[in-house]
Parts: C-alpha cells; sequence; structure tokens
C-alpha cells in the first residue's frame, strides 16, 4: 500500500507547485517510493463558499487548472462554508469554479445544502466530507463514512489515534478515511467549531468580531514543532508502521494559510528521503522565482 497525500495550497501556492511538481516528476528518486500526491487543495481569495481558513490565494483559476492537468493531480476547492443558505448557491465565481475543476477534482465541504446542489449541477466533481465538521466522536464519524455521497471523510484529529474503534472499520471504510497529520491547535479545544463558523461568516461578508483563540499557546500561532507534540499528530513512522499495516491510506497536510516556506518543511518531512532533503531545500531556495516568506 502507498500512503496519498492531500495537500494544501492549490490557489495559495501555485508559484511554489509550479517549481516543486516538476521536481517530484523528474526526479522521483529524491522522494520515498511509499507515497505519492493524492490532490492539492484550496480556494481562491474572496469565495463565498470557503471556509475552514481565510483564503488568500490570487492566481487564475485557469493556471492551476492546466498545472494540475499537467501532473495528473486531483484539484480539490475548499469550499466548507457551514452557513450557506440558497440565495448563495447561485454565486458566479463559485460556479465558474466548479465548472472549471470537474473534470479533474473535487469539493471540500461542510454543507449539506451544498452537496445536494453540487451533486446535481455538477455530476463529475467527487465530495470530502470536512473536518470542520468536527466530528469528535466515533459513532458520528461511522455515521459520516457510510454516507455514499462523499469519497472521503476527514475526521476531527483527535480521532486520530483511537486505534481500537478504527480497527473495527471495514477494509472499504478504511479506505474513506482521510487523516489530518499535522494540526496544531490545543487537543481540549473546545471551541473548535465556533471557530470554523467565523470563517464561514466573514466569508459571507458578515461583521463580526474575531474569535479568540482560548488555546494556552495561542500566542506562538502555527510551529511544526508544537504540532509534532500534539497528542493528535501523525508522523511519518507512524504512517509506515502503523496506519499503512492497518489498511488506512490517505492523509492530509494542513497548511494553505501559512507561509510556503513552511509548505516546503513538511513537504520535506512528509515525503523526501533524508539524504535529499538538502538538495530539494536548495532547488526550492534558490528558484528566483519564489518568495518563500
Amino acid at each position: 500500500m502507498k500512503a496519498y497525500y492531500h495537500l494544501p495550497g492549490l490557489f495559495e501556492f501555485y508559484e511554489f507547485y509550479s517549481v516543486f511538481l516538476p521536481l517530484f516528476r523528474t526526479h522521483r528518486e529524491y522522494f520515498y517510493d511509499w507515497c505519492e500526491i493524492g490532490s492539492i487543495y484550496g480556494a481562491p481569495g474572496d469565495c463565498l463558499w470557503g471556509s475552514g481558513r481565510v483564503g488568500f490565494g490570487d492566481a487564475r483559476p485557469e493556471d492551476v487548472a492546466a498545472l494540475m492537468r499537467t501532473y495528473g493531480i486531483s484539484a480539490r476547492l475548499t469550499f466548507s462554508n457551514s452557513l450557506l443558505t440558497e440565495e448563495h448557491l447561485y454565486d458566479k465565481k463559485c460556479n465558474a469554479l466548479c465548472a472549471l475543476f470537474e473534470e479533474n477534482g473535487g469539493i471540500i465541504l461542510t454543507s449539506d445544502l451544498l452537496l445536494e446542489y453540487l451533486k446535481q449541477h455538477y455530476p463529475g466533481l467527487y465530495f470530502v466530507s470536512s473536518t470542520t465538521k468536527v466530528l469528535t466522536g466515533f459513532d458520528q464519524f461511522k455515521k459520516e463514512l457510510d454516507r455514499d455521497a462523499f469519497r472521503f471523510v476527514v475526521p476531527d484529529f483527535r480521532l486520530n489515534k483511537a486505534f481500537d474503534q478504527l480497527a473495527t472499520l471495514s477494509a472499504q471504510e478504511k479506505q474513506k478515511v482521510e487523516f489530518l497529520c499535522n494540526e496544531c491547535c490545543w487537543f481540549a479545544c473546545p471551541d473548535r467549531k465556533a471557530c470554523y463558523e467565523n470563517v464561514s461568516r466573514k466569508s459571507l461578508g458578515e461583521s463580526c468580531a474575531d474569535h479568540i483563540c482560548v488555546s494556552p499557546t495561542a500566542e506562538r500561532g502555527y510551529r511544526f514543532s508544537d504540532a509534532m507534540q500534539n497528542p493528535g499528530f501523525i508522523g511519518i513512522e507512524d504512517i509506515k508502521n502503523i496506519y499503512l499495516p492497518e489498511g488506512f491510506s490517505h492523509f492530509k497536510i494542513e497548511g494553505r494559510s501559512l507561509g510556503s516556506a513552511i509548505l516546503l518543511e513538511f513537504l520535506l518531512y512528509y515525503m523526501t528521503k533524508p539524504e535529499y532533503q538538502l538538495v530539494v531545500r536548495e532547488e526550492i531556495y534558490l528558484d528566483s522565482s519564489l518568495d518563500l516568506f
């Protein structure tokens, strides 16, 4: 079995992937042979249907679609706004994006209203149940897996190590699970759903105060070193020695609201052989077209 990584920044890090993907294809020997890129996800800035994290991607959708077709990688639109109403379904920008990516793409979503609309109007798309649903109960998560509409379901990261319960899933169910590996949020956070809803409101243009994070280390922001200490963290040894042998193949990497320098560190850690990490880092850092910070 292989691990399929679902990477952040479809629009946000378009220029980065324009450099990284040719390197990944040309020098496959730099990277672990037990992993592949399953998809790249994200959304342009100011998408009404967007949520999860505030989008800032400004790449031309046509350029993004062409890059994904060139490398045969599935493109996922992060349309996980949980507060959509029927009037929002007719947004021209979001519908145009769905039409553009229908042939080779999927939608990460939270709203069942949006799901039914997209199933009717864009039957070529596949659907991913978003981690923004905050499915912390295993029974909730199992019911979501049983829904035929979803090709993948991303559980809350606090279920990542529920091994006894995860072992009860069928082989087919295990192939629908997509674990969020590198979450840095406080493991005991009681406000995760409220945090996501705040972003949904902002995406809809509502005037609302910023969500105040209650994490004891909120002022530090995202740090990969902190994420590695999170009880829900999934590292490469976990993937190789626990998850793959148990029949789980899909792993999501968080980070579309972070800088491309942090994204590179994720790709070095999760995909790159240690003896080639400096080589890959230099290839990316020394490319004059990139602003990694």
